[in-house]
């Protein structure tokens, strides 16, 4: 039975109903601050915690609720003799609910022009005590972190005579432990963010996620699967908003990360199709239905069912030409009132607007690249880097021409989204072949030729790492492959660099090698 409740919240949502309804109930109400005042000022009785313990609050507030009056009420086990014969020896008084959530350290430190000061100043240290101390005894004290609780509990107690249930309060204090988790943990972020300026690792990782749905099914439908949401100021994919279609599957979002990642490239209009996690119809073009156009001329066989993205606002022109299509998903930074209402027939293809797109400043995600191993993880900075081509000169007798240079950007930007070992195939405006993923760059550009639904002749190739012998050349060369982009860096560089000569072929090395595992 709950006869004594300590609230003290930043987050005042439902605070005075909550009370009020506590209050009527007979609950003894103990407070601190701004607290208190709302409740006060709205006519619910309050004990302030400075009277309670006989101390005051001090420390411009710093000080309020680590008082043993407070903690021996909240960890005293009721069914426990030598426990509750200290408190009576004490005079405390048992606490049977803890409703808290924290100073905003949060909002505070994600200010622009928060200082370490302020940000310091709303480091809450009494609250996470609260919460811990009363988690531990959940057998005793119920929890409560979230105001969406509030109705709930107040069920719950109006039909058991004030009593919240042992698995009720067992989930909320797993709730509750979670939330100074998470607190501590934006904290450390925070700290480490504003004391390591140059990229390192943590000794310890901290990390914090919500999740924001359960979904369907993982990468196939025995598998569960959830998508969790990371604290960040930089792009999001999680903050699309969905215009239209089902909820996205767990192979949805992967396939919408890896477009939406290769779309950020182009300066351009482009458009950019994946399936299966790599691209396979990248262009630019004077619009976007043109570029949509040329990009799905690469492989409409591998377009059918995949994800479409584009770097600027999709008009009812790309609209039409998209609609005789099944796509599962298309994301851009907006859609015209006329590209939605011609979506609104297909009412399956799932319409993501994420307007972060166009903000440059938003184009970088935050934290680390990381990938799960059995018992670990590996960290990485993400590949921001994204090499000059067409500032770069060849290695070869004949320098390649604007033409093939902008052929060769475009190629390189490709490349370095799709699986190793890869090999692209484009002309300036598109790609028109790419091989994906073989473990031979031999296979990879015999497959990329071999996908290609236009005719490769004079074409361009990026390769994402250098060619370890000249066959590879060789087969490049058999298709009307004029020009190269490549690492470099075999021990057989020179071997390679004498058969693109050989064929008066253009090669550029960049010194940089773009692999995606």
């Amino acid at each position: 039975m709950i006869k004594r409740a300590i609230i003290s919240v930043s987050d005042k949502r439902g605070l005075i109903e909550f009370a009020r309804e506590l209050s009527e109930m007979d609950v003894e109400i103990l407070s601190t601050g701004g607290t208190a005042r709302v409740l006060q000022d709205a006519g619910v009785s309050v004990v302030k915690v400075s009277d309670y313990t006989g101390f005051p609050e001090m420390l411009s507030g710093r000080l309020k609720t680590l008082h043993p009056k407070i903690h021996g009420g909240l960890l005293s086990r009721r069914n426990n003799p030598e426990d509750m014969n200290d408190i009576e020896k004490h005079d405390i008084r048992p606490i049977d609910m803890v409703a808290v959530n924290l100073y905003p350290f949060e909002e505070t430190a994600s200010r622009v022009n928060a200082t370490l000061e302020e940000a310091v100043e709303d480091i809450d240290i009494g609250g996470p005590t609260m919460l811990r101390a009363a988690s531990k005894n959940f057998q005793d004290v119920t929890v409560v972190v979230d105001p969406d609780d509030y109705p709930r509990i107040i069920e719950e107690m109006k039909s058991s005579d004030r009593g919240v249930s042992l698995e009720t309060k067992l989930n909320l204090a797993k709730k509750g432990f979670a939330h100074t988790a998470r607190y501590d943990t934006l904290i450390a972020d925070y700290l480490t963010g504003i004391t390591e300026k140059e990229a390192s690792f943590p000794e310890y990782l901290t990390t914090s996620l919500k999740r924001v749905a359960s979904l369907r099914y993982g990468e196939n439908p025995h598998q569960k699967a959830a998508i969790y949401k990371e604290r960040t100021k930089g792009l999001s994919l999680v903050n699309a908003k969905i215009l239209q279609g089902k909820e996205l599957s767990f192979n949805n979002y992967l396939d919408t990360n890896s477009a939406l990642l290769l779309a950020l490239e182009f300066d351009k209009k482009a458009c950019v199709i994946v399936k299966h996690n790599n691209p396979c119809g990248v262009a630019v073009g004077d619009t976007v239905a043109d570029a949509y156009k040329k990009a799905v001329k690469t492989d409409p066989a591998s377009a059918f069912g995949g994800v479409v993205a584009f770097n600027t606002k999709v008009d009812d022109n790309a609209a039409h030409r998209m609609k005789d299509l099944f796509l599962e998903v298309v994301i851009a930074p907006s859609f015209t009132k006329e590209a939605i209402e011609i979506f609104s027939n297909k009412p399956d293809v799932r319409l993501l607007e994420l307007s972060d797109i166009l903000l440059t400043e938003k184009r970088k995600i935050a934290s680390w690249d990381i990938k799960k191993i059995a018992g670990g993880l590996l960290l990485q900075e993400w590949d921001y880097s994204m090499e000059d081509i067409m500032s770069l000169k060849a290695i070869t007798k004949r320098q390649p021409t604007k033409d093939e240079l902008e052929a060769l950007a475009l190629a390189w930007k490709t490349c370095k989204h799709v699986k190793s070992n890869a090999i692209v195939y484009a002309f300036k405006d598109k790609t028109v072949g790419i091989g994906i993923g073989q473990t031979s760059r031999v296979y990879s550009a015999k497959i990329g030729a071999i996908n290609a639904c236009e005719l490769i002749k004079g074409s361009v190739v990026a390769s994402d790492g250098f060619f370890p012998f000249r066959d590879g050349i060789d087969i490049l060369h058999e298709v009307g492959v004029t020009a190269v982009v490549q690492p470099g860096g075999s021990i057989r560089d020179a071997e390679v660099i004498q058969a693109a000569d050989e064929y008066n072929m253009a090669m550029v090395i960049t010194g940089v090698r773009h692999f995606r595992h």
